[in-house]
């Protein structure tokens, strides 16, 4: 009896571990920068946030995830337990890009909104610097993303 109640504590703690994709599928939406189109999966939930990219080996170029927030504030991200290079772009509550930074992969460093932001934006790294992409550029569809719960 104790170690088949271990056996479900270690295959619930690998679900868990593995993300939403195996809980459960996050919402898609479209987000616009320039002329590019971005497929943004949507972590607004608390556990969504928690887990964003981690444990992922590949993104297609033009996917990404947006972290909606609760509130305006300097969030800052870090990468434990993700396998990915990336770039994440401090959005405003308008939709307007406040700094964007690179991020390695594995690394527990900080990386920060400069000033206070509703979302975060992360693409596969050099996404936005290789389109153009800058801190002041103002992109779309945020408006439409649903509230963070």
């Amino acid at each position: 009896m104790k170690r088949q109640s271990i056996m479900k504590g270690a295959l619930l703690g690998a679900v868990l571990c593995a993300g939403p994709s195996l809980a459960q599928p996050m919402p898609l939406a479209e987000l616009g920068a320039g002329m590019y189109r971005i497929e943004a999966e949507v972590a607004h939930t608390a556990q969504a946030r928690q887990v964003g990219l981690m444990m992922r080996k590949t993104m297609a170029p033009q996917r990404g995830m947006v972290f909606v927030f609760e509130h305006d504030a300097t969030h800052c991200m870090w990468m434990k337990n993700t396998f990915l290079p990336l770039s994440v772009a401090f959005v405003d509550a308008q939709g307007k890009v406040i700094n964007i930074e690179d991020m390695q992969p594995q690394s527990e460093d900080n990386h920060c909104a400069a000033a206070p932001a509703r979302f975060a934006l992360e693409m596969n790294l050099g996404w936005f610097r290789e389109r153009g992409i800058k801190a002041g550029d103002v992109l779309r569809g945020f408006d439409r993303l649903p509230a963070a719960r």
